[in-house]
């Protein structure tokens, strides 16, 4: 049975998440997280892409994009095979690294944004992941988070 189309027009917006293979790491250090953010940050500048916010957790991501002059699934083609061939390449291993298609989910409303950014972001931070919002462009790291529960 053949795949079904996704659905995509400029302006869209959409939710993607994609996991590791057998849900393992597929962030094993900052050096891969940086290399991913870099990929992600050079392919939406290229693509005229927007990207509201990311959560990387050690195992899977979750990205919120605004479809630009290139289709996701262009985008989303160019930054996962070009991360999976440089983490294979630096860790000494072969194979895939991502379990299935990555998760498309298109979202109706602008509204939608915000109501989807908070609780990942409180999720996420609850598992100790790497977090960021595109408008300040940092990257917030585990010990971050640590040191910020440790305050609270």
């Amino acid at each position: 049975m053949p795949r079904k189309a996704r659905l995509d027009a400029p302006g869209a917006l959409h939710h993607v998440i994609f996991r590791g293979i057998d849900r393992g790491k597929i962030f094993r250090d900052d050096d891969d997280r940086d290399d991913f953010v870099e990929r992600l940050g050079s392919i939406i500048t290229a693509t005229r892409t927007a990207c509201y916010a990311w959560a990387l957790i050690p195992n899977h991501v979750h990205l919120l994009l605004r479809t630009g002059e290139t289709p996701i699934s262009q985008v989303m083609r160019c930054l996962l095979t070009g991360y999976a061939v440089g983490f294979n390449r630096r860790h000494r291993r072969h194979g895939h690294l991502f379990q299935n298609r990555y998760k498309s989910i298109l979202c109706q409303a602008d509204s939608y944004l915000l109501e989807l950014t908070q609780p990942a972001v409180g999720l996420s931070v609850a598992r100790g992941s790497a977090i960021a919002l595109s408008e300040r462009f940092a990257l917030v790291t585990d010990a971050d988070i640590r040191n910020s529960q440790a305050r609270s």
